[in-house]
């Protein structure tokens, strides 16, 4: 019987975490043994109506609109994430409430027991696997009314796909974790669309040509109607049809800031017009405020003044290159320090490639995080394509530290590169504290 919150997270933590080295190829995901867990708590996922979402950026933000949106509209929602940035206990919300300690030590005390006759044979759980389960079953143990669930990695063998949602739903795909999900667009996109179930509706943002084609293909196979969140409005793909939006989406009526938040909204308001449909009692009101109102963290995310500092989790090349559009629509003229950590898995060439070129100082760090790329290693690759000197620092704490010496008042702090170094900058300001 567990007693305290940290015998709790080493209980998670004690079988194979596959976040901290990522298998080789999303087959090493074990879909059956999810399945094979579920069925011994009674399949808790059938208890309530739930979407899914994935997507290679923009996937956090698009659930984070569509769970405000749930939310304003009066439905118990509950909504499962990763990675966490500051606790583990922000993966299972309910109504934006993260699971408190002392009901994470109750969940697994009573979970634990229930999976012990799970059959040796079909393998260990990861410590992601055991999470999606806990989080599953926590959501019916609270009676939501509606769950959102994002995806992890890929999506046909991620632990959500066991999950059979009443919509699924899919952000920009662009190219990360090339070497599990595939090197090409149309073999990411097919990972990603693995999450469109037979008959149920799926909806898309707008994609590059090679994946919208597989997406259209898989869609087909699955006799699962077809949706597409334009500018305009929601696209049935097989009509043409095209419903406008009841709002107009505008980047300065957004709870998220950056343009590039416009077509994450376009997709979360398509996604609740599609629920609507489906009978949940969502209001043009409730999609207007959930929009307004909803907050991410680490999304360029402002954190401190004078000098100005941002924090953005953009961690491939596409993202990158968004973040600089907003960096020079909303910061124009002002001198870039950029921070820069990443992890060791990632396109990082393409990710400096993005957006070296347009600081004024450059520096790296690392987090604490086990996939962490050193510093140094960071900055030799940086130096490869840009002949200017680069700060290594050895914390995200001494990076902002120095950045802060080198930047003056008119200037601006960018800290990118990963989700786990934004998330140590926003506890070195004092804006979260880790458990």
């Amino acid at each position: 019987m567990l007693q305290t919150y940290q015998d709790a997270m080493d209980w998670i933590y004690s079988f194979l975490d596959s976040e901290k080295k990522l298998p080789k190829n999303p087959t090493e995901f074990n879909l059956p043994r999810v399945k094979a867990m579920l069925e011994l708590l009674g399949n808790p996922q059938l208890r309530y109506p739930a979407v899914i979402v994935a997507g290679t950026k923009g996937k956090g933000s698009t659930c984070a609109f569509l769970e405000s949106i749930i939310r304003q509209s009066g439905l118990k929602v509950g909504f499962f994430s990763s990675p966490h940035l500051h606790s583990y206990r922000e993966r299972m919300q309910i109504n934006r409430e993260p699971i408190s300690q002392s009901q994470l030590v109750d969940l697994i005390n009573e979970v634990r027991p229930l999976l012990e006759p799970l059959d040796p044979e079909i393998g260990s759980p990861t410590t992601y696997e055991i999470g999606v389960v806990l989080g599953l079953y926590y959501f019916a143990t609270q009676a939501i009314e509606l769950a959102v669930l994002e995806i992890g990695l890929g999506g046909r063998y991620d632990a959500i796909n066991t999950v059979n949602p009443v919509l699924s739903v899919i952000a920009s795909i662009s190219y990360d974790h090339t070497a599990i999900l595939g090197d090409t667009l149309a073999k990411i996109a097919y990972e990603k669309a693995g999450i469109i179930k037979q008959y149920v509706p799926v909806i898309s943002t707008v994609q590059q040509a090679e994946a919208a084609e597989v997406i259209a293909q898989v869609a087909a196979e699955q006799t699962a109607p077809l949706f597409i969140a334009g500018m305009a409005g929601l696209q049935e793909q097989a009509s043409g049809v095209v419903a406008e939006y009841p709002l107009v989406i505008v980047p300065d009526q957004l709870g998220l800031k950056g343009d590039f938040q416009m077509q994450n909204a376009q997709l979360a308001t398509s996604a609740a017009l599609l629920l609507r449909e489906l009978g949940f009692p969502i209001s043009d009101d409730a999609i207007r405020q959930g929009l307004a109102t909803t907050q991410w963290p680490a999304r360029f995310e402002q954190i401190a003044n004078e000098p100005l500092t941002l924090v953005d989790g953009a961690h491939n090349g596409d993202s990158a290159r968004v973040l600089l559009q907003a960096l020079k629509q909303h910061y124009p003229n002002r001198p870039l320090t950029l921070v820069l950590g990443t992890s060791s898995d990632k396109d990082i060439q393409a990710i400096i490639q993005q957006l070296a070129n347009s600081a004024t100082h450059l520096i790296t760090t690392c987090s604490r995080h086990p996939r962490a790329l050193a510093p140094e290693k960071l900055a030799e690759l940086i130096q490869q394509q840009v002949n200017r000197p680069v700060h290594q620092t050895n914390s995200v704490a001494e990076a902002l530290t120095l950045a802060q010496q080198l930047t003056s008042a008119a200037g601006l702090i960018c800290v990118t590169g990963s989700l786990f170094v934004a998330a140590e900058a926003r506890e070195t300001h004092g804006l979260a504290q880790p458990d």
